[in-house]
């Protein structure tokens, strides 16, 4: 038998490099990445979320020829309201495993992406939602797939795509079961659990309006039966560690504090780490007086037991919604010539904690700060919060003159005069009646994909949001003089602001959020009654509202009932007898332009050396191609979507505004290839080897922000057979 140089290089070139690699990663940790660092089978790349790949035939030298090998169409995307695709692809054993913008599983060839099956949990329907993937158990006979799809989680058989027999009720469970508490409320789990053994560790979304939500407690589950196998009370009960940090009452009535993005693991130590979202509800507490533990809090549980090792709470008593939105990367560093295993735990405030790995006490200094306090009746805000050192703070932080945009002078004149009537503060300035602008706003900073950890180096990659909002509270109370238009308009602040806006002038600023208006020539109001009860996709029941205000917040949308007058005796001993005040929603800053009202850069992509503590170098993360067109530099854009890195010296990451997938030098930060996609790849990509050949793949489903049309593709790509 005779062998080419080409056939030699694919039979041997993957352990050749796979050698070589390693003989850059300390000793420990070489087994680890024989093990997981070329294959992609679990989100994030691996159980520790390092988003890290050993494979390097594309690298600085050829990535300037990468080229799209196939790109997979889902077919099933929504212009009204737009849909998007947030999912980590997964690849196992020469098969890709992604979700759709419908809600679909959908099973591919990862080499030539030729569809295998569908799965459609809608039952030959149309929904919508998001999924961030899914999980892969498989015990060498039987192989599974687990995701959640509104209030259920369904496990699938991973060869045909069916539901899975023996688990739970024909192969789902329903999440608002087994929580320790009764709850009719949205429980759902939009991101991928983890396995440890053959338990499926899961977080949840819940909501977090005023009206009462679900606790994010987290439970593990056997994967074969769905049987719950234990839970830890986010929300502590009485007797439990943590439970004097709420009002006494908090653990039968509040939710939240909820683990909504993904878990990594450390199998060696048996330890679970997560990070948790604010307690509901987000923007007032005076019914949750305390710091709220396990609220906001990067945790590590026994993944056998489910009991606490430890928690470190990075915002005590939230009051500005700034959820962990990510589980730590599990790190090893070198600092004062000791290896120390650590988690790095990215936020959205911008704020990056490095813990050690077994007792979560801070590797960098943390300084408690004194902040602003809450002028809004009733509530107790915290006196202090947790600062890092400033060289690991990777965001803009606080809005001030000063940081008033210079992009042009009418522009900034613009927003000079506006801001004459809003309030301006640090980072941990409470909301209050005055419009008040938020910097980072709450889906800034980090995002749920998190950071990507390069071992070589010990480099965490990490982007960033740097565009201003601003938000203000009002009276959530109603007199009986109210009409039925003005009842509704004052619940859809309260609670739907958080997704969605309506053309209002007296709402202020546009907001950036999906517009409504016009809903009325979609949907009956029928059809809107049935919709706020059941729920649909990503849309979550809202059962807590009575009669009358789904009757008030229906006629609003429809742009209705300003003459009609409502009786509001019906709306006692609701929520609004327990939270007096509620935001009036999330709303963008821009100039007239539609351009950030900040100074630039708005998104950025950054390097830290995690041995020093500090930042290696910081880009502007996309561009804005109108501002592109006039020869503007890069400015950066709000980002939603992760980074991986790899041993080729690389970066890939979408994420932006741009609609761009870029490939960046992991060492300068310097732009080497990017690739015009049809629409935004709001997910993180990636990266495998089938034959011998990478890949890097990456969802662009758009969608991710108003403005930004949806798409349904996957673009794989590769160099040139």
């Amino acid at each position: 038998m005779k062998f080419s140089i080409a056939s030699l290089y694919y039979i041997l070139g993957p352990v050749l490099l796979m050698h070589l690699s390693c003989d850059r990663i300390p000793e420990k940790n070489k087994k680890d990445f024989r093990d997981s660092y070329r294959t992609w089978e679990v989100y994030g790349g691996d159980l520790k979320g390092t988003h890290y790949s050993e494979l390097d035939q594309i690298n600085r030298n050829n990535v300037a020829q990468l080229g799209v090998a196939w790109q997979y169409h889902t077919g099933d995307m929504k212009t009204s309201p737009a849909t998007t695709i947030q999912c980590n692809p997964i690849i196992v054993k020469g098969v890709m495993y992604i979700t759709t913008p419908g809600l679909k599983a959908v099973a591919l060839d990862a080499e030539t992406g030729e569809e295998l099956w569908v799965y459609n949990p809608w039952e030959g329907k149309l929904g919508s939602g998001v999924s961030r993937g899914l999980t892969y158990w498989s015990d060498g006979v039987d192989q599974r797939l687990f995701y959640g799809v509104g209030n259920y989680l369904h496990a699938l058989d991973a060869k045909t795509g069916t539901l899975s027999d023996g688990f739970g009720i024909d192969g789902k469970l329903d999440l608002r079961t087994g929580l320790d508490r009764q709850t009719l409320e949205y429980v759902s789990s939009k991101t991928p659990g983890i396995i440890y053994k053959d338990l499926l560790i899961i977080g949840s979304a819940v909501g977090e309006g005023p009206s009462p939500g679900a606790p994010g407690h987290i439970r593990a589950y056997d994967v074969r039966t769905g049987q719950r196998k234990w839970i830890f009370h986010t929300i502590p009960q009485l007797g439990e560690y943590g439970y004097e940090t709420w009002s006494s009452d908090s653990w039968k009535t509040n939710g939240g504090a909820n683990s909504w993005g993904n878990f990594t693991l450390d199998s060696e130590r048996g330890l679970v780490f997560f990070g948790t979202g604010s307690p509901s509800y987000d923007h007032w507490g005076g019914n949750r007086i305390g710091d709220n533990l396990f609220g906001n809090c990067i945790m590590a549980l026994n993944a056998e037991t489910g009991e606490r090792v430890w928690h470190y709470q990075v915002v005590h008593h939230d009051l500005w919604d700034y959820d962990i939105p990510c589980a730590p990367a599990l790190v090893t560093l070198t600092k004062d010539g000791q290896e120390i295993d650590a988690v790095a735990q990215p936020t959205k405030m911008g704020h990056l904690f490095v813990l050690d790995r077994d007792t979560g006490e801070p590797i960098f200094p943390v300084e408690e700060k004194s902040v602003p306090q809450s002028e809004i009746p009733g509530e107790v805000s915290s006196p202090t919060q947790p600062f890092p050192i400033p060289s690991l703070v990777y965001a803009d932080q606080g809005f001030n003159a000063d940081d008033i945009t210079d992009l042009n002078t009418h522009a900034r004149d613009y927003v000079k005069e506006t801001v004459k009537n809003m309030e301006m503060g640090g980072v941990f300035t409470p909301p209050g009646t005055k419009p008040l602008v938020i910097l980072p706003q709450f889906n800034g900073g980090s995002e749920w994909p998190g950071a990507a950890f390069d071992p070589q180096t010990n480099t965490l990659i990490v982007n960033a949001s740097n565009e201003a909002e601003w938000i203000s509270m009002k009276k959530s109370r109603v007199t009986k003089e109210t009409s039925l238009g003005e009842l509704g308009k004052q619940i859809f602040q309260s609670t739907c602001t958080h997704c969605h806006s309506m053309a209002d002038k007296n709402l202020g600023i546009a907001s950036a959020v999906p517009n409504l208006e016009g809903l009325k020539n979609r949907m009956s109001k029928d059809q809107m009654q049935s919709l706020l009860i059941e729920g649909r996709g990503q849309m979550p029941s809202f059962k807590s509202l009575t009669e009358s205000e789904r009757k008030a917040l229906v006629a609003y949308i429809f742009g209705e009932g300003e003459e009609e007058k409502v009786v509001t005796d019906d709306l006692k001993n609701t929520w609004r007898d327990q939270i007096p005040y509620v935001s009036t929603g999330h709303w963008d800053f821009r100039d007239p332009e539609g351009f950030p009202v900040n100074k630039r850069p708005w998104g950025t992509l950054n390097a830290i050396d995690l041995n020093k503590g500090e930042i290696k170098w910081q880009v502007p993360l996309g561009t804005y191609p109108a501002l592109e067109a006039k020869g503007i530099p890069p400015t950066g854009t709000f980002n939603i979507g992760g980074p991986v890195v790899t041993a080729g010296g690389l970066i890939f990451i979408g994420a932006t505004r741009d609609e761009r997938m870029h490939a960046y030098d992991k060492d300068t930060g310097e732009l080497l290839w990017e690739f015009q996609m049809d629409t935004g790849g709001y997910a993180t990509p990636s990266t495998y080897e089938i034959n011998g050949r990478q890949y890097i793949v990456i969802a662009a489903g758009g969608g991710g922000k108003p403005g930004t049309k949806p798409g349904d593709s996957y673009y794989c790509f590769a160099l040139p057979q």
